[in-house]
């Protein structure tokens, strides 16, 4: 009798693990999820994916401890996050992680949309914090916008958009990055990028923001080779090459007019 009881909690552990946390061997599931409603599917998600490193509350977990399905949790309190954060971190890819000390990366999204909107619903229902935003480029003004983006954001993402270095971190270029991601983006402030308020930069301002970084997804090459459009050290370096081996054809000639 004993013996069975083990068994059986035994089996209801093993069933409640994946719950808790994301194993580190992939996402986790629950069964029947296209018969849950939305709130009940994100629950369900939240706890099997998010809860080892923020909490089964959302309050977050500041020491890190171990957490089920392998992971060493420590992750910030989504309370006051609202829809806005949950919804870029998860449609760029930065979330869920496999590590917590892992650098947010873009990366395909492992979510399909339902789970999106349902993991983004119950996140939202934690507390009151800011909705998804919805920018409006074609309002904006593309002089204002490259003037302001120069200001504000080239000092690390390159005026080109195209990303680079700093301290402790890789800048990601836009170039795939929508409307509502970089909205999304300058107002949470992810990773090591700093939050701007509305204060900061107003929501008009943003739409001209948008509208210049989309006009450089696709640059006119008004000076030929546009090499990258990543700035001028691509372009010296292909002058140097050139130079190089302009000199080497240069003194092979002189060599075979010298031996003549």
């Amino acid at each position: 009798m004993r013996r069975a009881s083990l068994t059986l909690l035994l089996a209801m552990l093993a069933v409640a693990v994946p719950a808790q946390a994301q194993p580190r061997g992939g996402l986790s599931r629950p069964a029947g999820e296209s018969s849950m409603s939305l709130r009940e599917l994100g629950e369900q998600l939240y706890a099997g994916n998010c809860a080892s490193c923020h909490g089964i509350d959302g309050r977050g977990i500041r020491s890190p401890r171990p957490g089920s399905g392998d992971v060493f949790g420590q992750g910030p309190s989504l309370r006051g996050a609202g829809a806005l954060a949950a919804d870029f971190y998860l449609r760029t890819g930065y979330m869920p992680l496999g590590d917590p000390s892992d650098e947010p990366t873009r990366r395909p999204v492992e979510f399909n949309d339902r789970e999106v909107r349902a993991l983004v619903d119950y996140v939202a229902s934690f507390s009151r914090g800011p909705a998804i935003p919805s920018p409006r480029p074609q309002d904006g003004n593309l002089a204002d916008g490259q003037h302001l983006f120069t200001e504000h954001c080239a000092g690390c993402h390159q005026v080109a958009a195209q990303g680079g270095f700093v301290t402790g971190a890789r800048v990601p270029p836009l170039g795939e990055a929508s409307a509502r991601q970089i909205a999304e983006a300058v107002r949470i402030g992810p990773y090591l990028m700093p939050r701007f308020s509305k204060k900061q930069i107003s929501d008009a301002e943003l739409d001209s923001i948008i509208a210049y970084v989309d006009s450089t997804k696709n640059p006119s090459d008004r000076g030929g080779w546009g090499i990258g459009n990543i700035g001028p050290v691509p372009e010296g370096m292909v002058t140097w090459f050139i130079a190089a081996v302009a000199l080497v054809v240069m003194c092979l000639v002189i060599g075979e007019r010298a031996r003549s």
